[in-house]
């Protein structure tokens, strides 16, 4: 059975459970698998770039946003920005006494990005960073993740019919397959991006 759409996988999911009495929620397991899937998958297919002016201390993420790849200020100097903790940038922020200068430092604070130092002029921002997966729907039928890796999204939102299915057994298996696809096509994005070229290993202290 073909799985390239929002309806294929509807389908597909139905001819899984052999239920017809869950064919109403089966658009509610697929938006968990999602849910589960922006948490637990990192694929080259999630990543995504933004770039914005920023003045001031602090500045909003992307609404997709799931997690920083890596940040630079675009000019002269492309070394990427470090990332912080809060405590450390709150001792850095004391430790200058706020003075503001080009930024070289970045912390996620409330959903927001926190510059150190905080910028004295306008500075470009590029982020690139793994962005959420689109959302299925009637109107947005497939996306990279679905096209590439249809058994993520199967198995993913099967594993979250448990509630109805209760002490079905193939709950168990569902789950294994979906754990063992993330886990497949996180390995596979690492070997492409990493094919033919050795890996250094930077280990640092935060």
């Amino acid at each position: 059975m073909s799985i390239s759409n929002y309806t294929e996988l509807k389908d597909a999911i139905a001819d899984f459970l052999n239920r017809s009495d869950l064919t109403s929620v089966i658009p509610t397991f697929i938006s968990l698998a999602e849910a589960d899937i922006n948490r637990n998958l990192r694929h080259r297919l999630m990543e995504n770039r933004a770039s914005a002016t920023v003045n001031t201390r602090y500045s909003v993420l992307p609404t997709d946003f799931v997690e920083p790849i890596r940040l630079h200020i675009e000019g002269t100097n492309h070394n990427p920005l470090e990332l912080l903790g809060s405590y450390e940038m709150q001792k850095k922020r004391a430790s200058t006494e706020d003075a503001a200068n080009r930024p070289l430092f970045y912390a996620l604070t409330q959903n927001e990005i926190e510059l150190f130092p905080t910028p004295n002029a306008d500075f470009g921002l590029e982020m690139y960073y793994y962005a959420k997966v689109p959302s299925l729907s009637a109107s947005v039928t497939t996306n990279d993740i679905l096209t590439n890796h249809p058994d993520i999204y199967l198995y993913g939102s099967l594993s979250h019919s448990a509630p109805y299915l209760q002490e079905d057994p193939r709950i168990q298996v569902w789950a294994s397959l979906y754990q063992n696809a993330v886990e497949g096509a996180n390995q596979e994005s690492q070997r492409a991006k990493n094919s033919g070229s050795g890996i250094s290993m930077k280990i640092e202290a935060f």
